[in-house]
């Protein structure tokens, strides 16, 4: 059961609740039928049990020309662009958790699936929820959750002016998971659509297909560009919590500040070997003419550290 199922249950609970004690006592039948249904509701919320907490659910619905008026939608259109929806939340988090490969399979696609959990009311698309793997605490933010998050978050930077927030939200991600993304909104532009995605309580929303155009060309590989790079200096600081460290480039005396990748362990040894000379390997990521953004890629090889 979703949550927003859950919800509807209780407000039909809520308003048996009123309609029986409105009823007089008399009208056996109208007491019966109320009663009957009032025992069902409560019957499926004591089955859905705690779910106080809000569950990974978001919204995809589409509008423009796969959708006809109030009628329907195209099912072909409807069936691809749900699929690249979903291959790009999974690969953005597989990136999220370790590294993702140019090729081959997602790792873990099995743990990185969305539910359609019902039709999205009041328009043309599909209520949508994260898997939650047996074994994981209700409490626990999974990384498909991150994943979604995160996603909002990407297709929202391709739409702003200011290309701060695209950078910011794609410097720790495979190019691979960026081209995902980038196959969706293209999805979008071929068939001239455009889309809103709601996930928690922000929503995300193309106005029209000029909009999607721009958005496919901000986030294209000429646009948005990786480029690794080896750079000699020393390390300044290391924020374990947040994984962000502050290095010095040898050659120009610049200190720069980075993330190190999901994938990157023993990140502990920076703190103790601040100072020293080191050579990293680091993902730099522009965005237009924007500030370049570094991602550590693997631990410096110090001396005593295999």
């Amino acid at each position: 059961m979703t949550r927003q199922d859950h919800v509807r249950l209780l407000g039909e609970r809520s308003a048996l609740q009123r309609m029986i004690r409105q009823t007089p006592a008399d009208d056996v039948l109208d007491l019966g039928s109320l009663t009957a249904r009032l025992e069902e509701v409560e019957y499926c919320i004591a089955q859905a049990g705690d779910l106080s907490r809000d569950t990974a659910a978001a919204r995809l619905t589409f509008n423009g020309g796969p959708v006809i008026g109030s009628h329907g939608m195209f099912a072909d259109f409807g069936a691809k662009a749900v699929g690249a929806f979903s291959e790009a939340v999974m690969a953005v988090a597989a990136s999220l958790t370790g590294g993702l490969a140019a090729k081959g399979p997602i790792p873990n696609r099995e743990q990185h699936q969305l539910l359609i959990t019902n039709t999205a009311l009041g328009s043309f698309g599909f209520e949508l929820e994260a898997h939650r793997p047996a074994g994981v605490a209700a409490d626990e933010q999974t990384t498909l959750e991150q994943a979604l998050a995160r996603t909002r978050d990407l297709l929202q930077g391709t739409v702003e002016a200011d290309d701060e927030l695209l950078a910011d939200t794609a410097a720790d991600l495979d190019r691979r998971a960026l081209d995902k993304v980038h196959a969706f909104i293209g999805t979008l532009e071929e068939s001239e659509a455009i889309c809103a995605f709601q996930y928690r309580n922000q929503v995300f929303r193309f106005t029209d297909v000029g909009q999607v155009r721009r958005s496919l060309q901000r986030i294209s590989r000429d646009n948005l560009r990786e480029d690794e790079q080896t750079l000699r200096g020393q390390f300044q600081g290391f924020l374990p919590r947040r994984r962000t460290f502050e290095f010095r480039v040898a050659a120009s005396g610049q200190v720069i500040v980075g993330k190190v990748a999901a994938a990157v362990g023993d990140v502990g040894q920076i703190n103790r070997h601040l100072h020293e000379d080191a050579e990293v390997r680091v993902m730099v990521t522009r965005i237009g003419t924007g500030q370049p953004r570094y991602l550590l890629l693997e631990m410096p090889g110090w001396p005593g550290r295999t």
